[in-house]
């Protein structure tokens, strides 16, 4: 019997309006959604880990500046980028994330690399960064790589109010909560998950949200479920959201299905928190779950396309990520 792999992603979550959405603005998102989760879906094809399938996935939307994570990450009160990430894998609760990142192209590779090159689970800061260069050979990326007007334009409109965004300001796809994410499962029945952000724009005082937290807005676990979440992270981490999941599943003996709901649309949901998460089973079953209008996000159907959507009520259809 050959074991069944899968993989899914996440590009963000929040108010994503099809009136408030160009046709092109649209389409870039969907191809950047499909060419993420099959370059995940290629690891696991030819005999990858679920660890390595979802840091690909995640460091196609990172180079990309339509997410907030890695080149499209959202500037901080002090006009800086710093980033958060994480990855775990279910095997042995293996995780390593990173947190106030400045100077790393890819913040989810970091991530992994402290996982697996470090006795530690999470770094942060300068502290993380040597790590990065003197342990791991990692390049000395520039702030001004980070750097676009787009992500400019919303700190200042965001100062001019006196808030911190935890969404898009002013752009198409305003009050989106942006965080990327990827849960695979792969040919050997480890499960893994990853996440990135850059957090709110206009955030300050070392802000640090769900993303890196393990249990917060990532989780897995071999046998059980592989958990990526986005939307409000203070809510996220309060809510114990990924882990909350694993364990009506563990011990509730939840469905996949029932557990995401059962989060999402509860305490999470009472207490004002907006969102969703991508979820993965030990069978390699894939679950969308959201309590607000849209999530971009994807998967891979039996003949290895990307399947993408966009809105709440949208059906995913199919793209070819080229």
């Amino acid at each position: 019997m050959t074991q069944p792999f899968s993989i899914a992603i996440h590009g963000g979550a929040g108010t994503i309006e099809r009136s408030l959405m160009t046709p092109e603005l649209e389409l870039a998102y969907r191809k950047a959604l499909a060419e993420s989760v099959l370059a995940g879906y290629r690891v696991l094809e030819q005999g990858g880990s679920a660890v390595d399938a979802t840091v690909a996935a995640v460091t196609v939307m990172e180079d990309s500046p339509l997410f907030n994570a890695g080149k499209g990450s959202v500037l901080t009160y002090e006009e800086a980028v710093e980033m958060d990430a994480c990855v775990m894998e279910g095997n042995a609760l293996n995780a390593g994330a990173v947190t106030l990142i400045r100077h790393i192209k890819n913040p989810i590779q970091l991530a992994r690399d402290v996982m697996q090159k470090s006795p530690h689970a999470m770094l942060a800061g300068e502290g993380a960064e040597r790590f990065a260069f003197k342990e791991c050979g990692y390049t000395y990326t520039e702030q001004d790589y980070f750097f676009t007007d787009r992500r400019y334009k919303e700190l200042k409109a965001m100062k001019k109010s006196g808030g911190v965004a935890l969404s898009e300001a002013r752009y198409p796809d305003e009050k989106k909560h942006g965080t990327v994410g990827a849960v695979a499962l792969d040919k050997h029945g480890n499960l893994a998950a990853a996440t990135s952000t850059g957090g709110l724009t206009n955030k300050r005082w070392g802000r640090v949200g769900d993303t890196p937290i393990i249990g917060g807005g990532t989780f897995a676990r071999n046998g059980n479920v592989a958990v990526s979440a986005t939307g409000m992270g203070e809510l996220l981490m309060r809510c114990a959201v990924a882990g909350d999941i694993a364990g009506r599943m563990q011990y509730g003996h939840d469905s996949i299905e029932q557990a995401c709901r059962d989060v999402i649309h509860g305490d999470f949901l009472n207490l004002g928190g907006e969102g969703g998460v991508i979820a993965i089973d030990a069978n390699g079953q894939v679950n969308f779950e959201l309590n607000c209008p849209g999530m971009y996000r994807a998967t891979v159907n039996e003949n290895g396309e990307a399947l993408v959507a966009i809105f709440a009520d949208e059906a995913f259809r199919v793209e070819n990520g080229n």
